[in-house]
């Protein structure tokens, strides 16, 4: 069973489901990000073009439930560690998908460094494109990555 402490963080952090959710819809959307894989007809349950407050909840009471496998009315954390599992299985079997170019259901060090996102990434980082990156590209790039992480958390 889980603590009442834990209980309380994970209730926090369905309660906020919302949010994550709604940006989720956004990534799922315009293809971008991992978040849940849902789109506005989902959401908007009556059809009537708004998504409403109550539209929101029902969708998180509905993760919740599907999350909450013995039916406690509470999610210990052998089920959130599973819904976790299967988040990560299923993301490393999309890698496997996409990257193993021989199909031999594994990726080699040639397939990874083949990847397109990797060469983009590292032109993003190299501002100068001296072909390297600098300590200051580098210290530049990671206060972009965490002001945007600040700017998604304050949402």
């Amino acid at each position: 069973m889980i603590g009442k402490k834990n209980l309380i963080v994970v209730t926090t952090l369905l309660a906020l489901g919302g949010a994550s959710l709604a940006a989720g819809v956004v990534m799922a959307q315009t293809g971008h990000g991992y978040g849940p894989r849902i789109d506005f007809e989902a959401l908007d349950t009556d059809g009537d073009g708004r998504i409403t407050r109550a539209e929101m909840e029902a969708r998180t009471a509905s993760r919740f439930a599907a999350l909450d496998t013995d039916n406690s009315g509470t999610l210990s954390a052998q089920e959130v560690k599973a819904q976790a599992e299967t988040r990560i299985s299923d993301r490393a079997a999309r890698m496997i998908e996409r990257r193993d170019t021989d199909g031999d259901g594994a990726l080699s060090l040639e397939e990874l460094s083949k990847d397109a996102r990797s060469d983009r990434m590292f032109a993003r980082l190299d501002t100068n494109d001296d072909g390297a990156v600098s300590r200051a590209e580098f210290d530049a790039a990671k206060g972009k990555w965490h002001k945007r992480a600040r700017d998604r958390r304050q949402r």
